[in-house]
Formats: C-alpha cells, sequence, structure tokens
C-alpha cells in the first residue's frame, strides 16, 4: 500500500512536472508510475514556486504558508487592486442572465426560460396591438391525457429551472451564431392557467391562449406576419391545441414527430366502447388532427421503438395518417446524417410543426418521463439531428412530457429538454417565416 507520505510526494512531484509522464512510462502500471514519480525530487525539477509562498516541513512532508512572505511587486498590486464600485443608483448591472459569470449568480430574477423578458399580457386580446414578439415560450401544465405515470404537468418550470445556465452566449457549432441576441425577439409568456378536471376544457384553453400568441404583432425585424411559439409540456396531448392553433394561420402542416410511440393510434381498433372522452389523449392525438383535417400527407415519426398496441397500427400510420417512419435502430444502419436526409426530404418546403417528446432519448439521458423505453438515442445524437434540420419551416412546436419527479436532485432531463427547446428556437431564427 501506498503511504500518505508517498502520496503527498506524488502530487508535489506531478504539479512540479506539469503532470506529464516520460514516454517509458506510459505502459507501466498505476503504482509503478506513482513510485517512478515520487522518485523525482522537487528541488531537481527547478520550479520553485511552492517555497516562494510555502514553508516546506521536511520531516512530516508537508506544506506550511508562510504568512510573513511578501509577495513579489506585480502580484502584490493584484492582490491589494483597489475595487471601484458602482454609483448607488446605477443599476446596469443588475439583471439576469448575462454570459459574464462574476456579474451575478445564474439563479437570480424570476424562473423564466434561460432568462428571457417575462411578458405577463401574452394572452390579453386587449393588447394585441400593443405587444411585439416574434417568439414565445409558453407552458402547458397539464398532465392527464397521459396512460402511465403522471407529473408533466410540473414539466414547464423544472424546464426552465433547467436552463438558469443560459445566457445570450453563441453556439460552438455554428461560428457567430446566437438565438437570443439576433432579430427575433423572444419572450416567455408563463404558463397558460388549464383546468386539471376537464380535459375537453384545458385543452381549449391552451388552444385559445396559442392561437391569441399568432394573432399578436411582430417585430419589424420580422419578414413574416405572425409570431410563432414553443410550448413545454405537460404531457404530450397539449400537441392537438397547438396543431389546430398553427392549422389557422398556416393551414395543413406537416408534423415532424420525435417519439419512442406511435401517437396515432386509432382509440376505436383499441377499444371500441371507449367513451368520446377519453378517446383524445397523449397516445391519440395525431389521430384526431389528421381526422380534423389539419395535418398534410408528409409527416414523419423520430425515434420509434415503442411496442405496438395492435398488429395493424404501422400500416394504418402510414396510410390513414401519412407518416413515414424513423426507428430508433435506423441510426445504426444509415446514421445522423441519413437520418437527417430522410426527415428533410420528407418534409420538404412545407410549414412545419415540431412535436417532441422527451421519451425519444434514451433513459440513460432522459430518465423522468412517464412512458419510459430503453434504446433510445442519446442526448449528443438528437441535439445533431436537431441542428442539423436548419432551413425547415418551423410554424409552432412543443417540448413534452417532462416528469421532473425521476430527476430528483440531478435535473438532467429538465437540462435536456431545455436544451432541446433552444435548439427548436434556433431552427426559427435561422429560418423565418415570411
Amino acid at each position: 500500500m501506498l503511504t500518505k507520505q508517498l502520496l503527498f510526494s506524488l502530487v508535489f512531484g506531478q504539479l512540479a512536472l506539469g503532470f506529464q509522464l516520460r514516454p517509458d512510462q506510459q505502459m507501466f502500471s498505476l503504482e509503478e508510475q506513482m513510485l517512478a514519480s515520487a522518485s523525482k525530487k522537487y528541488e531537481d525539477t527547478k520550479i520553485k514556486f511552492l517555497e516562494d509562498y510555502y514553508k516546506v516541513d521536511q520531516e512530516n512532508n508537508a506544506l506550511m504558508f508562510a504568512a510573513d512572505i511578501q509577495l513579489p511587486d506585480d502580484l502584490a498590486q493584484i492582490a491589494s487592486q483597489d475595487i471601484t464600485y458602482k454609483d448607488p443608483d446605477d443599476t446596469s448591472d443588475l439583471y439576469p442572465g448575462k454570459t459574464d459569470r462574476y456579474n451575478g449568480i445564474t439563479q437570480a430574477g424570476w424562473l423564466s426560460f434561460g432568462h428571457l423578458p417575462m411578458e405577463m399580457h401574452c394572452f390579453d386580446g386587449n393588447m394585441l396591438d400593443e405587444l411585439e414578439f416574434d417568439i414565445a415560450v409558453i407552458g402547458a401544465p397539464f398532465d392527464t391525457g397521459i396512460s402511465y405515470k403522471p407529473g408533466a404537468r410540473f414539466g414547464p418550470d423544472s424546464i426552465r429551472q433547467g436552463t438558469r445556465r443560459f445566457s445570450g452566449g453563441f453556439s460552438p457549432y455554428r461560428k457567430g451564431f446566437s438565438v437570443w441576441n439576433n432579430w427575433a425577439k423572444i419572450v416567455d409568456c408563463g404558463n397558460v392557467p388549464m383546468t386539471p378536471l376537464d380535459n375537453r376544457i384545458a385543452l381549449d384553453q391552451l388552444y385559445r391562449s396559442e392561437r391569441v400568441l399568432l394573432n399578436h404583432t411582430t417585430t419589424k425585424e420580422n419578414p413574416g406576419k405572425h409570431p410563432r411559439f414553443v410550448a413545454l409540456g405537460g404531457d404530450h396531448t397539449i400537441t392537438y391545441s397547438g396543431i389546430r392553433a398553427a392549422y389557422e394561420k398556416y393551414g395543413k402542416v406537416s408534423v415532424l414527430h420525435f417519439d419512442s410511440h406511435l401517437d396515432t393510434v386509432n382509440p376505436y381498433h383499441m377499444n371500441p366502447n371507449v367513451t368520446e372522452y377519453a378517446a383524445l389523449n397523449h397516445g391519440t392525438y395525431l389521430n384526431w388532427a389528421h381526422k380534423k383535417g389539419w395535418t398534410n400527407t408528409n409527416n414523419i415519426h423520430a425515434g420509434l421503438r415503442g411496442w405496438y398496441e395492435d398488429i395493424g397500427d404501422p400500416e394504418r400510420d402510414y396510410t390513414e395518417s401519412g407518416f413515414s417512419k424513423i426507428m430508433a435502430r435506423d441510426i445504426d444502419s444509415i446514421g445522423i446524417h441519413g437520418i437527417i436526409h430522410k426527415i428533410k426530404k420528407t418534409l420538404g418546403d412545407s410549414p412545419v410543426y415540431i412535436s417532441f417528446d422527451i421519451d425519444v432519448l434514451d433513459p440513460a439521458s432522459a430518465p423522468s418521463t412517464g412512458a419510459i423505453e430503453p434504446g433510445g438515442w442519446t442526448s449528443r445524437e438528437l441535439l445533431q439531428i436537431i441542428d442539423g434540420l436548419a432551413g425547415i419551416t418551423v410554424v409552432g412546436a412543443d417540448v413534452t412530457e417532462v416528469s421532473p419527479w425521476g430527476d430528483s436532485t440531478n435535473e438532467i432531463t429538465s437540462i435536456i429538454a431545455g436544451e432541446v427547446t433552444r435548439s427548436i428556437l434556433a431552427l426559427m431564427v435561422i429560418k423565418p417565416v415570411e
């Protein structure tokens, strides 16, 4: 066993050597490497930084801070540098979301998506001409259409919490590109009031909220006539309202559906005695949107792997609802670029509604959701796919099925959902709707 003195000597020596091992050490065992490094005397390195500021207790192989040692002039100047405080009436730095980490803690301000400005009157029909924004983020706290684990009503605020570290920074993959600091005015309109007691009323409340958003005016920088929205769910039933609102402004939309499940299930094939009330849920909303005439025939699922409820579901999905499919395991055969190509080719120039279920990801990436399915994509693969869709015409979107109960203290699902949302917002900024 290595002694404490030997471990201390190892750390001491490695600090002096800059953690560089000789080429002939690379294949040694860890203990052999540690012994070889420890045999190198610190005094032989000619690096005397520590001795300048610490006294070395050779007998106990320890360091003691030497309080009586004077710092060099250059370091002393830095250490004693005077701080000039702002004028007491200057509040220019007192806002959250700055990139400068020394400006303040990321928990400052109100809980909005990525520190976006909050707009309290988005749903006020009397202010349609007074409020200007190009893209709105809204919360849809609804989970009474789910069939397994509830909790997605708490998803919107958990996603917002997962974006606390967002700021007006720049993409590491698109040189000079920023979602926040761009032509689009993006605001957070808060959560829509949705009753938990009646699904029909709740979905109508969401539809009317999204509808009034699309009736607002835009900024002068926006070449389009209507704002767009991204809804934070909430279980996947909320997509029914979003497609309905988008259809009224843009006509039939093509749906890009990221999910491990079809969600185009005909409820009457599953149970011919199902009530009309229960027939609309998080697994049937796309079937209903098709029957209402709101969707095109060039729709596409991405990331499928959930087992089918009925043997005929795949055929009915394509012939009745017009959805082509990308299975989760297709990534192993056609790769990320093949998936991007297939999605773009399917959607073409159509107005696109993106509906994203967090369970398209593998449980290792997103464990906190209502219907977990093993065998999904990683967050890196998924984000690269979304970013690769730059150029499609996104008229509306949602990110759903985040149930924060499963994240415990790590917030991993909420953080990933926030990043997915930012990537979808980037697609909207990259391609304005004219």
